[in-house]
């Protein structure tokens, strides 16, 4: 089995809330997840990034932040999604990496990180600075139409959380 299909069995059993049979398969996984985390490959690291919100390892924050700071666009991408995953339940992660978020949400060079950026963003705790960024993003012609209509999107849903 590779990482990728042991993680995609941790993320049912997550959702199933097999909660016993998910960290026995955490603990069989962690050394080959770090050691992806590792890896020259980034088609390697952007699994091993993924992973991590699949097996729902919040003991591994670290190397989610490595993730978004990775070269490759689909590493970042990756750690975004697990960050999305991990923070539907708990805003308290997204606030912690909310920095970061926002710088690649505002300058990343790819369209689909920045997207997903938007999207993690709307699972944090709803700051009026982050709400305004999204609203002038939302506003500004010269984005694409696609960040235009998420960033629209996540800021009526941190509005609403707001109230």
């Amino acid at each position: 089995m590779t990482l990728a299909e042991a993680a995609a069995q941790a993320d049912a059993l997550a959702q199933q809330g097999s909660e016993r049979e998910l960290a026995q398969l955490r603990q069989q996984w962690d050394d080959e997840l770090e050691a992806a985390a590792r890896s020259g490959d980034y088609r390697e690291r952007a699994v091993a990034y993924r992973a991590v919100g699949q097996f729902r390892f919040r003991q591994k924050l670290q190397l989610l932040r490595r993730g978004l700071e990775d070269e490759s666009p689909a590493c970042r991408g990756s750690a975004l999604v697990s960050i999305e995953l991990l923070s539907r339940d708990h805003p308290g992660l997204v606030n912690s990496f909310r920095v970061l978020i926002v710088n690649m949400l505002n300058a990343d060079d790819n369209l689909a990180v920045r997207r997903l950026a938007a999207v993690c963003l709307s699972h944090g705790s709803p700051e009026r600075q982050t709400i305004v960024l999204l609203e002038h993003l939302a506003g500004d012609d010269e984005q694409p139409g696609e960040l235009r209509a998420i960033a629209q999107k996540v800021a009526q849903t941190l509005k609403k959380k707001g109230r």
